[in-house]
């Protein structure tokens, strides 16, 4: 069974009672012990229970736990526990069985990020793990993830992220799909962000009041530039709340948004919400309609109309007709193929 936050925290306060040959811990002093630093940890403490520490003391002492050598004495009608040897410690001690297949675990899913820059370390460390622990990981055989190894302009992603975290001006070469040349762009970066596939960068861009977005794969040169940073108080997770996507408008606000969905679609969408917002409004035999509180953009449409016929826009009528346009363009280039 996975060990927790609190057992560990547990596990450590128990080590350096027993270490304390100066004090005699009986039962109640260890619980205080455990209930002090789960509290120091947190903020609170649910109150640690005495099988707790007698379930904990039996883990420290078996070959499965640390095989801590852990002896008890009796004064009186009350018991203390103590190491025979005050010298030991369960951090000096190799990884137990429980604690090796979480490291497993965890390195497994580590190796998603592999051939990323900036995680480098993640193909050494795995190395020196499997040798050291004789793990044998193999990833792949067991789980994937949606992830494009071959994808152009990962290689920036080290520079960007250096350069968030030092706060460093950058002049960067970039040319978009409908420029027919490459133009230099001064960025404060921010955020970096994933979004079906492809990173962007966040920034300012001092020429313009509005964030400036950046397409890693459009990037052909990054050079840091001499000029002070220009720092921001915006929260990203906050200014990615009303958006799906990467496209953002400061010219546009919030509104709610009615989708009606086919009955045989909707477990999917009820499943995977379209929008964290997404609320049900009405429920038939044959659709639902959901409500959804965003900025519509270029991204929600094209994931509206992935759906093809099974999802519709009811209001506003605004996005309604966008939708009907974008529709009505497709049918005639479908035409005009014939």
């Amino acid at each position: 069974m996975p060990i927790n936050k609190h057992q560990i925290i547990r596990y450590q306060a128990l080590d350096k009672c027993f270490r304390n040959n100066g004090k005699r811990y009986f039962i109640e002093d260890l619980i205080g012990a455990c209930n002090d630093a789960i509290y120091n940890f947190s903020g609170n403490s649910d109150g640690v229970q005495k099988r707790q520490i007698y379930d904990d003391i039996a883990f420290m002492l078996s070959e499965d736990g640390y095989a801590a050598p852990i002896e008890k004495n009796k004064v009186g009608r009350k018991v203390y526990y103590f190491y025979t040897d005050i010298n030991f410690t369960i951090n000096n001690q190799p990884l137990t069985e429980s604690e090796a297949l979480e490291l497993k675990e965890t390195l497994v899913t580590l190796n998603r990020f592999k051939g990323l820059p900036q995680f480098e370390w993640i193909e050494s460390m795995t190395t020196r793990l499997e040798a050291s622990f004789q793990f044998g990981i193999d990833a792949n055989q067991i789980i994937e993830f949606d992830q494009n190894e071959f994808l152009k302009g990962k290689e920036h992603i080290k520079d960007l992220y250096h350069s968030i975290t030092n706060k460093t001006p950058l002049t960067i070469s970039y040319k978009s799909f409908s420029a027919n040349t490459e133009v230099e762009i001064e960025l404060h970066p921010y955020y970096l962000k994933q979004y079906n596939n492809r990173w962007f960068v966040f920034g300012k861009n001092p020429k313009y009041d509005n964030i400036t977005n950046l397409a890693l794969d459009r990037i052909s040169k990054i050079e840091l530039l001499e000029a002070n940073f220009i720092n921001t108080d915006i929260d990203f997770q906050e200014y990615f709340e009303d958006i799906i996507g990467v496209t953002f408008s400061n010219e546009f606000q919030s509104e709610a948004i009615i989708v009606r969905v086919d009955i045989g679609l909707w477990p999917y969408i009820e499943t995977k919400p379209l929008h964290g917002s997404q609320k049900v409004v009405n429920k038939t035999d044959e659709f639902v309609d959901i409500k959804l509180e965003l900025i519509p953009n270029y991204e929600f449409e094209s994931l509206i109309l992935q759906y093809g016929e099974k999802i519709v826009v009811l209001e506003p009528k605004h996005l309604k007709e966008k939708i009907q346009d974008r529709i009505k363009q497709l049918i005639k280039k479908y035409n005009c193929a014939d």
